[in-house]
């Protein structure tokens, strides 16, 4: 006997679902690795001057961070490109 109608149906969307998602954004970035120069996956990503501190420029896609140390889920380092400074980053968007 074949499940009803509507259950496929659901198991289908959520299977169509998990795969649309492990092919977008930050599916695809990855965490950055202490002593590497690591390129930005992001379109964006916030400089600070401490993990949630303040703003003090942008990464664009494309662009490079070392990284010096990591903490929590952000990584300390320099910021190469439009910033040359060295700052905090939120972890998880290097490619």
């Amino acid at each position: 006997m074949s499940a009803p109608r509507t259950v496929r149906f659901a198991a289908l969307v959520a299977a169509v679902g998990s795969v649309l998602l492990l092919g977008s954004g930050p599916a695809q970035a990855a965490n950055g690795t202490v002593g590497v120069r690591e390129t930005v996956c992001a379109q964006d990503l916030f400089v600070r001057t401490e993990p949630v501190g303040a703003w003090m420029g942008t990464l664009s896609k494309g662009q490079t961070f070392l990284v010096e140390s990591k903490q929590s889920g952000w990584a300390y380092g320099f910021a190469y490109g439009d910033i040359n400074r060295r700052g905090w980053v939120q972890d998880g968007w290097f490619c």
